[in-house]
Parts: C-alpha cells; structure tokens; sequence
C-alpha cells in the first residue's frame, strides 16, 4: 500500500533540491500533495527500530518484502513439470516425441523402441545436468539466507538468520562482515560517525569508500542508546542504480519539534559490501531481499542457445520438409498403383474384412504415418544425443588444459556451461571489465619529475637524491622539491589504518597501512614514504603529521578539503603550517592544471607528462599557492555559505573551488602504473588480429580507465579519441541539446564522410583513422532513456553506428544493469553478433548473463562472477587459448560432425526411398534391426572420436596466428553452401549404392548353384557399402590421427561384420520371421557381391579423393603453409558481398602487425 508522505510542520531543516533527472528530491518524496501528481515516483516510510512516531502523526502501515535472496531457477515440486516443458519447446526432442507416438499407436514397419529409448537418455542426461546446477545456486541461496547476523531489539542483541530480517530492523554489523541488507547508516564505534566499507562484489572496486552516519544519531553507538532513537525514514522506492538514494530522516525528540536531515547515498550501506576498518556499525534496514540494489541489478540465468544449434534447427527444417515430400510422393503413389484392382488385392494377399471397411481416408492418413516412421532416420535422435556427450566430454578438455592452470591461486579453468563451446569460436565482441580483470588491482609509484627533472629514487646523500640522466639540478628546482613530496602526503583522503600515532612520538622502523578510495592515492603516499622520505603519520584532531627526511615530525592544520570530483578532474587541500603560513595544495589531471598555473611554468613539465602517458602511466601533475589571512577569510566564508545551502548546493561548492584553485605555481608531475595483469596487451592485440572488438565497461573513473586502455594497448598513440561524458556534454539544462549535437558530428565524421567499405566484410571494421569512443554512465542514460519532451528519439541508433565504427570503445562509471544494456543493444543490432562477456565481480554478473558466451575471472573479488558464468579463467590471457585454440577446434569438430550427421543419415534414407519404385510402396530395404543399429552402434563412436580429438591445426599454431581465427568466423562451416556440398553428396552416394546394387542384380542368378538372391540381400548389399563408405569418408577427413580413432573407425566395421554373422546365424526365437537368417554369410560366398561391394565403396569415395588429390597439387605448385582446412570449409566470395577470409586476413595483418616486446 502507498503511502502518501505529509508534510512536517514546521520543519526547520528542509530537504535540499537536488537534481536528478526532471525530478528534485521534493518531487520524488511527493512532500507537497498526493493528488494530480501521475508522474510521481513512488515512496516508502520505514519506522526505525518499528517505534511508532508520536499519536498526532498519522500513518498507514506497508507491506516490505522478506530478505531472502532467490536465484535458482526450480523448486522440488515444479522441477519435473517445468524441466520437461523447457526441453519440449525444443523443436528436435518435440518432434521425436510425436515420432516415438506414433510408433506406439500405429503399426509401423519399426518398434517405439528404436525412437524411444534415445529420446528418454537425451530428456534424462538433460535434466539430470540442469537439476544440479539449480542444487547448486539453491546452495549458494542458503548460504546467504540462512547467515547469521544480530538484531537489536529491546536493547539487546538477538542473534537472527539474515532471511528473517524486517525493513525497520535495527541491525549490527562488525569489522569484516558483509551488510546483509540496505540500510541506512545511523552510528558506528569512530566517534565522528564514519565507516569504511568495500564494494568489490557490487562495483568492481576494492577500495575503500567512507560512509557517514547522519549527525544526531553518530552518539548512539551502543545497544542501549541505539534503542532509544525514535525516528521515521521517507525514500524512494527501490530502484537499480547503485549511485543514487535520495531520502530524509525524521528524528523525533521527547519534547523537541521533529528533526529532518537529508539522506543520500553516503547514507546508504549497501548489500554486498564488506565493513572495512571499523569495528562495527548500526544500521536500519531499508531494502531488503530481491529489492536490494545488489539483486535488482541481477539479471536471471536466460537459456543460451548457441549459433550451432540455430543452424541444426534450421537443417532440420530442410530434412523436415524432404522427409514430409518422401512421405507424401510414396503416399501419393502407392494409391496410384493401387488404383489396378490386381495390384491392390492379388490373389495371394486378400484384404481381411476390417481393411476393406476402413475408410480410404483414414487408410492413407495411417499409411502417410508409416512413410514418415520409415523415412524418419533422415533426422535421427542420436544425432543430439552424440551432440551433448561431444560437448559434455569436450568440456573436460578444457578443464584440465595445464598451461590455463594457475599456479597463484592453485585453480585452472571451469566450465559450467558446456553447451556453448563451440560459440568460442565465433566471437565478435569482448565486453571486458577493467578493475581485477584487464588490472591486477595494485598500484604503484614510478617517479615524479619536479621543474622539469626526473626523479626516481632516494640516495643516502644529505641532499637525499641522485641526479639521473647527468641534469643539473638548481636552486629553485631544490626547493620546490620538497613542496611536491609535502603535497603528496597532504593532498589527498588516506587514513591509516588501526591505531593512530600519540602525541608527536613517531616510530621509524613502523610500517603503516593506509586506506583509501583511491587506490592511486595510496600510491602517492607510499611513494613519497619509500622513495623520497616524506612519511604521512596520520590525522588526529584535524592535524596531519608528516615526518620528513631527517626523521623530524611536522604538524600541519587541515582546514579545508576541496574533494575531487570527474567535472573538475582534481582535488586540494589547505593547511596552515607550524609557522602560521597558509598553503594550497593541489593536484589532478594535467588538462584540469595546466590552465590554473603560470603558463610559463608548464613546457617543460609536459614533456615529461606527455611521456609517462606514452609509456601507459597515469599521470598527476602537482601545484600550490600560499595564501594570506585575507585571502583565506574569504575562501573559508564562501565555503561554509556553500557548504549550508540548501539550494544548488553543488553549484555554488564548484564556483568557490574554482576561484580558489586559481593563479597557482606548477611544482611537477607523479608517475604511477596500475599493474596490468601478465600478457594483457598481447591478449588484446591477438583479440584483435583474429577479427574481434573489445569494449571496455567499467564502473571506474574515466582517467584510470582511460590510462589503461592505453597501457594495454587498446587505445593507440594514433586513436583519435571521441568523448560522449558529462565533461564534454555538460551539466546545464542543455545538455542534451549538446549530447544530440555531438552525435551527429561523430557521426558524419565516421560514417558519413568516409567511404564505404567495398564489398561490406562483416569483421573489416578497420578504417584508415582509428577512432576510440569514450562514454560515462550519466550521458548513457541520456543516450538509452532520453526525456519526454526530447525530439531526438534516434540517439541509441545513431550512438550505435558510432560505437560500430569504431575500433575500441571505453565506457566507464557504468552501473552493472547498464554493462548489460550494451551488451544487449550490441547482441541486437543486425547480422546478431556473437558477444562474450569477461569480469570477476557480482557487478559483472549481469553483463556475463547477457552476452551469448560470459566468462568469470576467478580473481580478488569473490566468485560471483566465476559462478555465474558459463567459463571460468584464472587470468584474462588465458582467453587467448579459449578462443582462438579451443573455440576454433570446438566448432570446426561440431561443425563436421552435424553436417557429417546429416550426409550419413541422407545415404542411409535415400535408397530406402528408392526401392519403394520397386516393391509397390510396401516394403522396407533394411532389416530392423539394421535401422535401429546404425545411428546407435555402427557410425556413432566414429564421429564421435573425430568430434572430440581432431585437431586440423596444431593448438600451438593456432594460438600464435590468431588470424586463423577468421577462417571459420561468421558460422562459416554451416552455412548453406557447405550444407548444400554435404546433401548433394549425400545424394550422390545414395544413388550409387541403390542402383550400383540393383545393376548388380540384373543378372538373377550371383552363384554358381543358380540360386537367386532374395530382397533381403538386396538391401544388406546395399547397408554394407553404406557403412564402409560412410565411416572410410570419416577417415579421409581425419587429419589427426590418435590410437582411439584408429581403434573405433576399424574397430566398427569390424563390429558391424562381427553383428551380422551373430544376427543372421542364430534363430532368434523373440522373433515371428527369421528373414535375416544366414542372409550376410551366405551373401559373401559370391565373388561377384565382393566385387560390387569394393567398386561400388571405391566410387562413392572418388570425388573426395580426387578433390583431395587436387589439393594437394595446388599446395605443392603454390608452395602452400602445411596447415590448412578441411576441404568441405567454403568461405564467402567477393561477388556476394563479401571477401574471402584469406583476404581479410591480410588486410587486418598489414593494418595491425603483432608486435613482439
């Protein structure tokens, strides 16, 4: 039920407006009527502790959800019904399903068994496999539901499980536990109401991030005070964004008017993130269970269905429709013949009575049912049967892949989801997260550079430095030396971490521990302590301790911190020094500096900048200025009149921080590498040289991000970058005024003025300029969710055909629901290509569920991601092997084993069609027991050894020439002109073994007894050549040749004639007809049958060898590599709109040559 929010009266601390969207906080609350107001966003009123508020205040109870956690997919009661629903949605396992029916209702020529028993060990393997994966999420479930965690009621702890938790509950959580709701942070055991807490699992980062208690409730830091709070929060409603709370909290006194205090999303505690630093904290539950932020940005596990399977199903469409033409024709015709009374009803097979009164109709439509059981082996069950033990075993191979093995943390690769190997080889687009998966997370100090000259290390020297690179070093240079390192331990967030330092006594041998949001912060500091000898000892009272070189400790007074913000690209702080001096200390990006100094200052200092950038270092440049008395009076008035506003609060902070950081002095610049992980930049490069895009998502800051991307080598020194950010688009109320604007002018500058692509490649994305798109979270939204009255609704298509165009796109400061809005709009865009997605946190889970393939990093940030994902690798360069060595070969052995599957099925079927010509549509060629056995014994282990073993190319070749990876992109082996090769030979094959078997029984008598061979020997003439056609077919395709191909391809024939001698030399007595009696002994007494069998095996087989043949003579003439393709691979031509891969590959080599460090 909604409630309707009144009015506090009188309320002498109003809610600041503030922004969001069209809406302020005063529109969102609904704080002035309920009635007219549509576009309202619904609201929710929390009784802190469940204290009702005083008798005058009126309110209307609500109904919360619980804080359970649900992923799984099925319940013990639902499994069965809802497990067998989703794999009859299935075409294939529908279809035999109504096959295995019929067989059941109407006499066919074949037993339900044949069709029966594949379909329920599909349906059983099946549902065994998704059964337990669903056990498992249902474990990871109760893990977290059923956690212990310590409700205060009554003034006193109450230990609960974390399911049971209420919206209103007033829970404790300590140091290095996870919040096992939202809540509202109301008090922790730092007297000046602070927490720090990491939101690895939500965001990506493992940072520390600082959280503050409203001011009237810091003092209630005990059971017993916590319980008495009596107050009332008023928020929006629950929604996904991670950044984002707007609320307020009523605080109501004994004899006291009520209280309002704003809360935002420093206020807010989110589920998922760990305590950091603190020994505990209260809170009150706000969001609890699936309304959390954490599970509105889990997407559910959706069925992956991968570009094979489309392509089977639309195979099976083909058959389908050449299977219902066969049953229709030989219907059509057996009625035809039957037309002559005698051969409707000769004299030696009389109808009985209740076939000459059964309806013509009803006959043919029973007689059309048993063509299609007869003719139903051309789409054979066992075909996906042999499909999901391929790819069940395939996936093993990947797991215990060593070189993917990772010594670190002793773990190697996982596959969770086994249906989707052979998509490794058709990807397009890497959507790739930065923080723990492109980084190792760990930051450090290179170097600084002061006026101009490099410093790198400390020397034991008075002075305390060597001079590199032969630089004189002059007296401002000294001087001003010694202000850089001063900044670096003043200028920034950092606290250390566990006890604080007493009084001025510090301890140099100590080593300290700092905490930070930042981790380049971090870096800064402990750069200034292990190279230069500047030591940050703490903050205590508002007073910063540094102990510098000659190990003396100085006090510093911090009186102002102008954070940083992305719009102003840096920060800084003033300080009054032990003598009274007042000093600015500033640093930040060197575009946001540069214009704030002396001009005069800057040249020399930007090479250096420009170099450590060039080298992938990420980059800040340093500048102070003193201040006088009067100077400082009035910034501090102008900041604390912005700091009290209530009105555009943020506006009149960033008017005051800008006329502050003004007129400065440039003392230098730092250096810091965020460590990549190993391989990164040849991973990436080899990414690229096989054809695929990678678009960075992070939820980082765009500066780090944009460093990196650099670092590894996706953004060149040559990419002329594009920036769609809340920099470039601004914040005023035109702003997407200016968002529209700039869209088009990227939009003609890469799409319109450049000439289009000859022949359209779908993978030449390559233009002669590259360009790099960069966009942030907030012009995103503006991009996927424009406003009402907003003319432009073409922005996602035209931001789309930008991002297309270009060659790496950085998104940064994503929420994790908008990860997977790329993802998607990606996935949808025309030709669908196939995306994958890589990360190692829970914010990355969306994106990893979205994409066709997800891929989870078993890294720092827990094992969300790697549980969720349908692979998981220990380190992003293992994803060079996955897809260019493993993906290739997984769809090059599926790829041959479909269309093998068809071939084999189409030989098979076809001289059974024939011979109906010849029998008066009423007799089936093969025995049953031939039907039943070829699929499930005699070619199955064949093509199923191939499918798991082949290796066309080496894995070693294919990891180190990645433009491999091109020849069989875009699903090249089943497209339709590979299909068509495959059904034409088929065909061809079909009608040499009928009518290269009838020829042979034109002459009546093949013994020297003049005894006549029957029909049965007929068709098991005709079943032996297709067996020993069909499996040698296999052997000539197989290039790698391992002991078990060996022994399955020679070890079925050699079954196949061990079956037949069994079959026809015993009297079965199950059996009413011994037609198969002594048939296969006594058919291989006639030389002439041994003859046609070798002639006619040797004929099926000879275009393939000629082709072969051919083949190789034009290798040898062109001097061709030794490792090529197999010769049914067809690749799509100029002429069609395309260009053979061959050609692609050398065009990408030429734009992007591997570069070997």
């Amino acid at each position: 039920m909604r409630l309707c929010p009144r009015r506090l009266h009188p309320d002498p601390f109003p809610l600041p407006h503030r922004l969001l969207g069209d809406f302020t906080v005063t529109s969102l609350l609904g704080l002035s009527s309920c009635a007219g107001e549509e576009k309202r966003v619904g609201t929710r009123t929390v009784l802190v502790g469940h204290r009702p508020v005083a008798d005058t205040e009126a309110y209307v109870a609500q109904k919360f959800c619980d804080n359970r956690i649900v992923s799984s997919k099925y319940t013990l009661w639902n499994f069965l019904p809802k497990n067998l629903f989703e794999q009859f949605r299935r075409i294939a396992n529908f279809y035999f399903l109504i096959i295995f029916l019929v067989q059941v209702i109407v006499d066919t020529p074949t037993s339900p068994v044949t069709s029966g028993l594949p379909l329920f060990f599909v349906i059983t393997v099946t549902a065994i496999k998704q059964g337990y994966e669903d056990w498992l999420r249902h474990r990871a479930d109760n893990e977290v539901n059923k956690s212990n965690v310590f409700v205060v009621e009554n003034a006193k702890q109450v230990r609960k499980e974390s399911e049971k938790i209420k919206v209103g509950d007033i829970v404790e959580v300590k140091a290095d536990e996870t919040f096992p709701c939202d809540l509202i942070f109301l008090a922790s055991s730092s007297t000046d109401g602070t927490c720090y807490v990491t939101t690895a699992s939500l965001d990506g980062e493992s940072n520390f991030k600082t959280h503050y208690a409203v001011r009237d409730t810091t003092v209630l830091c005990t059971d017993e005070a916590i319980d008495t709070l009596t107050a009332t929060i008023e928020c929006e409603q629950p929604q996904p964004d991670l950044y984002k709370f707007v609320g307020r909290i009523i605080i109501y006194g004994s004899n006291q008017e009520p209280v309002a205090r704003s809360l935002g999303p420093e206020n807010l505690l989110l589920k998922g993130a760990t305590l950091k630093n603190t020994k505990k904290i209260y809170g009150v539950a706000v969001y609890t269970g699936m309304e959390t932020k954490m599970a509105l940005n889990y997407q559910g596990k959706s069925q992956k269905r991968s570009a094979v399977e489309k392509s089977i199903n639309a195979f099976l469409i083909v058959y389908l429709c050449i299977l219902l033409g066969k049953a229709t024709v030989c219907t059509t015709l057996k009625y035809v013949w039957q037309s002559n009374p005698f051969n409707d009803e000769p004299w030696y097979n009389e109808k009985t009575k209740k076939e000459r009164d059964t309806f013509k109709v009803l006959r043919m439509f029973t007689d059309f049912l048993s063509f299609m059981v007869l003719f139903n082996f051309i789409i054979p069950v066992s075909m996906y049967v042999t499909v999901e033990m391929q790819k069940f075993l395939g996936s093993f191979f990947i797991s215990w892949d060593k070189e993917m093995y990772d010594e670190e943390i002793q773990e190697g690769a996982l596959v969770n989801t086994s249906d989707l190997n052979e998509e490794l080889g058709q990807v397009e687009y890497v959507f790739t997260d930065k923080t723990g998966t492109l980084t190792e997370n760990s930051m450090e100090f290179i170097e600084c550079c002061i006026d101009g000259h490099k410093y790198k290390d400390c020397m034991a020297e008075v002075d305390g430095f060597s001079q590199p690179d032969g630089l004189k070093y002059y007296g401002k240079a000294e001087k001003s030396r010694e202000e850089l390192f001063l900044s670096l331990c003043l200028c920034h967030t950092v606290q250390i971490k566990g006890d604080q330092v007493d009084g001025l006594v510090a301890h140099p041998e100590r080593k300290y521990t700092y905490i930070s949001s930042s981790p380049d912060e971090i870096a800064l500091v402990k750069g200034a302590e292990e190279k230069y000898g500047f030591t940050f000892l703490g903050l205590e009272n508002n007073f910063m301790k540094i102990r510098n070189q000659k190990n003396e400790t100085e006090m510093y007074q911090l009186l102002h911190v102008l954070n940083f913000d992305p719009v102003r690209r840096r920060m800084s702080v003033i300080v009054r020094t032990s003598t009274g001096k007042l000093l600015l200390f500033c640093k930040g990006a060197d575009s946001s500096i540069f214009p704030r100094v002396q001009q005069e200052e800057i040249q020399q200092t930007k090479v250096h900048v420009d170099r450590n950038a060039m080298d992938g270092y990420r980059t800040l440049c340093v500048a102070f200025k003193e201040l006088t008395e009067k100077e400082y009076d009035k910034i501090d008035r102008q900041l604390n009149e912005a700091k009290m506003a209530l009105q555009d609060r943020e506006e009149k902070m960033a008017k005051v921080f800008d006329d502050t950081e003004a007129d400065m002095h440039l003392i230098g610049a730092t250096a810091v590498e965020d460590r990549l992980q190993e391989q990164l930049a040849e991973t990436i490069e080899a990414l690229h040289a096989a054809g695929m895009k990678v678009w960075v998502l992070t939820g980082d800051k765009m500066e780090t991000a944009k460093s990196t991307c650099y670092a590894c080598r996706l953004f060149q020194t040559s990419t002329e970058l594009l920036e769609l950010t809340a920099r470039t688009v601004g914040d005023s109320d035109r702003k997407e005024d200016r968002l529209h604007e700039l869209l088009l002018e990227y939009h003609k500058k890469l799409i319109q003025d450049l000439p289009k692509n000859r022949g359209g490649l779908k993978r030449s994305w390559t233009l002669s300029q590259e360009y790099g798109l960069i966009i942030d979270g907030s012009t995103l939204s503006l991009i996927l969710n424009p406003s009402q009255d907003c003319g432009s609704s073409n922005y996602k298509s035209i931001f789309l055909q930008i991002c297309l165009k270009c060659t790496a796109v950085l998104c940064c400061r994503m929420a994790p629901l908008q990860k997977a809005q790329i993802v998607r709009m990606v996935k949808n865009t025309k030709g669908s290509p196939i995306t994958l997605s890589i990360g190692d946190g829970a914010n990355d889970v969306s994106m990893i569920l979205e994409a066709h393939v997800g891929i989870g990093i078993k890294g720092k940030e827990g094992r969300q991601a790697s549980r969720n994902s349908d692979y998981a690798v220990p380190k992003f360069k293992h994803l060079r092997k996955l897809l260019l060595a493993h993906g290739h070969l997984y769809y090059v052995r599926i790829a041959h084993l479909v269309q093998y599957f068809f071939y084999k099925n189409l030989c098979f079927i076809l001289p059974q069609f024939l011979y109906q010509f010849f029998c008066g549509f009423s007799q089936q060629l093969y025995d049953a027991a031939y039907l039943t056995m070829y699929n499930i014994c005699f070619t199955s282990l064949p093509i199923l050894a191939y499918s798991l073993l082949e290796q066309h190319i080496s894995i070693d070749t294919l990891t180190s020439d990645p433009q491999l990876y091109m020849k069989v992109s875009d699903n090249a082996m089943l497209q339709w002109r590979p299909f068509l090769y495959w059904t034409f030979l088929g065909a061809f094959e079909g009608l040499v073994f009928f009518f290269g078997v009838y020829f042979l029984f034109q002459n009546s008598s093949l013994e020297d007894n003049g005894k006549v061979f029957g029909n049965w020997t007929f068709g098991t003439i005709v079943f032996t050549v297709l067996v020993f056609t069909v499996t040698l077919k296999l052997a000539l395709d197989t290039r790698f040749w391992t002991w078990m191909n060996h022994f399955v391809i020679w070890g079925s024939l050699a079954f196949y004639v061990f079956f037949s001698f069994f079959w026809g030399g015993v009297i079965w007595p199950f059996l009413k007809q011994q037609r198969m009696y002594f048939v296969f002994a006594h058919m291989l007494t006639s030389v002439s049958t041994w003859l046609a069998i070798i002639l006619l095996i040797f004929i099926s087989l000879f275009p393939e060898i000629l082709l072969i043949v051919l083949k190789n003579i034009k290798e040898k003439s062109h001097q061709a590599g030794p490792f090529d393709l197999p010769v049914l691979v067809s690749y799509k031509r100029i002429e069609n709109g395309y260009v053979k891969a061959e050609d692609a590959v050398t065009n990408l080599a030429e734009r992007y040559p591997l570069r070997i460090p």
